[in-house]
């Protein structure tokens, strides 16, 4: 008898307006992939695959209709395996939609793994240590911006990471400044995140300003696609570059080595919802190391499924960087979960039980 696909969505809605330098966001359009073997239906797996407007390659208004074709699809294969013939072609051909792919391949992983949201076996998933993560900071006015820093900081962060290139660039430095004034770089490490907002031709000027409060890392400080551009940022960046929207789309082991090896970043950036899923990102983690490029892993708006599958799989690697995964608490109606933060860390607590899409 075969494995069956089901899909599911749901609306998650916002707390506030998540706001980047593309835009803002009041709701996020998450999607599921359940699987199941008709021999034992109560045995399930489940993946998420939720597309970024303006970042997926395969987000579109129908994305729902997608997952329902390709659902329907696989299962007309009627596989008995993952990976007979039939379902690893399946596999393959979805290298064009990396957030299916990492649906697909997520909800297998849990299937096989015992079906109980226990992905890989590790101290985060059997409740006994937590990931340390970097505390997001999101764009909007400055009133805001500084409230969301002061919570941070009472919740003890010593990681922030704030989204910079959405207001008045004078009115950015002035955070930094007032973080600076209560937290050393001894004591805070800070990330920035421009989303590619800065023009080439500003960007060096603008780093430069901003190297003066101690910044850790800045990812995407200009639009991906620009090789030429971004290659001299990274040779003569103050600040040390981190790609993450330029490794969208590059597929196969080779063409990610010659990005990595085109550009020469600091660091990468691994969210497999956009890179195509959990193989992909082990790829690039081991073309990474090869050339002394450090990475961590980052969540991308996904509800707890998702989030917990990216968590599980990034604490497999024991990377003692702060990880990017606290977004599980940005909506009101993400699915119940074991996931919690504690202070900066983020725990699986497996005495709390999942609710599951309907």
């Amino acid at each position: 008898m075969p494995f069956v696909l089901t899909p599911f969505q749901r609306a998650l809605q916002f707390k506030f307006d998540a706001r980047t330098s593309r835009g803002a966001m009041q709701t996020h359009q998450a999607h599921f992939i359940r699987v199941h073997h008709t021999d034992n239906p109560a045995k399930q797996g489940w993946g998420e695959c939720s597309p970024l407007p303006g970042l997926s390659p395969d987000y579109s208004a129908d994305f729902f209709e997608l997952l329902q074709t390709l659902c329907q699809q696989y299962n007309a294969l009627e596989s008995d395996s993952y990976e007979d013939e039939k379902g690893f072609a399946f596999w393959k051909s979805l290298e064009q939609w990396p957030s299916v792919n990492f649906g697909f391949e997520t909800a297998f992983v849990d299937y096989m793994r015992g079906g109980d949201f226990q992905l890989y076996p590790s101290a985060f998933a059997r409740s006994e240590q937590g990931i340390k993560i970097n505390g997001l900071v999101w764009m909007g006015d400055p009133a805001f911006m500084r409230e969301q820093i002061k919570k941070k900081l009472a919740q003890g962060f010593t990681c922030l990471k704030l989204k910079i290139g959405g207001l008045d660039f004078a009115q950015e430095l002035s955070i930094l400044e007032e973080i600076r004034r209560v937290a050393s770089p001894e004591a805070m490490e800070l990330r920035l995140d421009a989303n590619g907002a800065f023009d080439p031709t500003e960007a060096l000027f603008k780093l430069d300003q901003l190297a003066r409060f101690s910044i850790h890392s800045i990812e995407q400080p200009i639009r991906q696609g620009q090789g030429k551009e971004m290659r001299e940022v990274c040779q003569h960046s103050p600040i040390p570059v981190a790609l993450d929207e330029e490794l969208i789309g590059v597929v196969g082991k080779e063409n990610r080595w010659e990005l990595l090896k085109a550009l020469e970043p600091a660091y990468i950036i691994i969210k497999p919802t956009l890179v195509g899923g959990l193989t992909a990102s082990r790829e690039w983690i081991q073309v990474a190391q090869s050339m002394q490029v450090d990475w961590w892993m980052t969540s991308a708006l996904e509800s707890n499924i998702g989030l917990n599958a990216i968590a599980q799989f990034a604490a497999s690697f024991q990377n003692p960087l702060p990880q990017g995964l606290g977004t599980g608490q940005l909506y009101h109606n993400n699915l119940a979960s074991p996931l919690e933060i504690r202070g900066e860390e983020l725990w699986y607590a497996k005495d709390k039980a999942w609710e599951l899409p309907t």
